[in-house]
């Protein structure tokens, strides 16, 4: 029973990580396709999944295409119950549905101005209208946090369908270096943290882009999450494993970790390992 899902982009498609996030944080069996969002194919790999014109768009294992990430996830909670992927006291289901909704329709400033993107952090002086739609947050945020946050540290304590519609909005806070509360401070950096987002940000490192899209002219630092181990794709070596840690396949690519040579079996899952080692729970094991 798995699903397919229709991504366009890991670094910069805020929409397809709200996609993936669905699936992979509740773990629901999924195969990723890649559409061409920046590459001049998106309606021809679209063409089978009418109406659908955007991404993310899924289709269930008996056939039903769904757009839009609100319809993807009513539909995938309501499937899927026992993921328990809203909250389940009614006053924080309610609550999480309307931060979630309003995040689909809302913060045009802040998108606008400030495109998701999982590169580097760049140092913007934000514009009131900006500063305005992150003082929206701070409200939404804190009410959530105070009223039902108490049993973890996501918007209602354990993870929900709310952190998903959110986690793009992290990454922006974090990738423009905006000025936020230590209550969102905290939050975003739970995002940063957070080992499936980390794997979707690794994943998206090994594309390069000429020319990068939405790249401004501001100073850059480096990005403010979790520091990566020091890896380096070599061609020479001898591997501490015969078999990819992922597929299981005879090695074929290598990358040296900190002294260490392990191999894969292909580019992708040397590079997005490469990006960030400690995201990945098989390789972890290896180490």
């Amino acid at each position: 029973m798995t699903y397919d899902v229709f991504i366009g982009d890991r670094v910069f498609s805020s929409w397809s990580m709200r996609g993936w996030l669905m699936f992979e944080k509740f773990g629901i069996p999924k195969k990723t396709h890649m559409v061409g969002l920046y590459d001049g194919t998106m309606g021809e790999d679209l063409a089978d999944l009418a109406p659908a014109r955007l991404v993310p768009v899924m289709r269930t294992p008996d056939g039903i295409v769904v757009g839009e990430t609100l319809a993807m996830a009513e539909t995938l909670a309501e499937r899927h119950p026992e993921a328990m992927m809203w909250p389940t006291d009614p006053a924080a289901r309610a609550l999480a549905r309307w931060l979630a909704a309003e995040m689909h329709a809302g913060f045009g400033n802040l998108r606008s101005q400030c495109p998701m993107q999982l590169l580097h952090q760049y140092q913007m002086q934000p514009s009131q209208s900006v500063l305005a739609d992150l003082a929206r947050l701070q409200d939404l945020w804190t009410l959530a946090r105070t009223r039902h946050g108490e049993a973890g540290p996501w918007l209602f304590g354990r993870y929900s369908l709310a952190d998903v519609f959110f986690a793009p909005v992290a990454a922006r806070i974090a990738g423009y270096n905006l000025p936020v509360s230590p209550l969102m401070q905290e939050y975003v950096a739970a995002t940063l943290a957070d080992p499936v987002f980390r794997r979707w940000r690794a994943m998206g490192l090994t594309k390069s882009y000429d020319p990068v899209p939405y790249a401004m002219d501001l100073p850059i630092k480096p990005w403010p999450g979790p520091a990566a181990m020091p890896a380096q794709a070599v061609t020479s070596g001898t591997p501490e494993n015969d078999a990819c840690p992922y597929s299981g396949e005879a090695v074929t690519h290598m990358a040296e970790f900190d002294g260490r040579i392990f191999g894969f079996c292909n580019a992708f899952c040397r590079d997005k390992t490469v990006a960030d080692p400690l995201a990945w729970p098989k390789f972890s094991a290896l180490l």
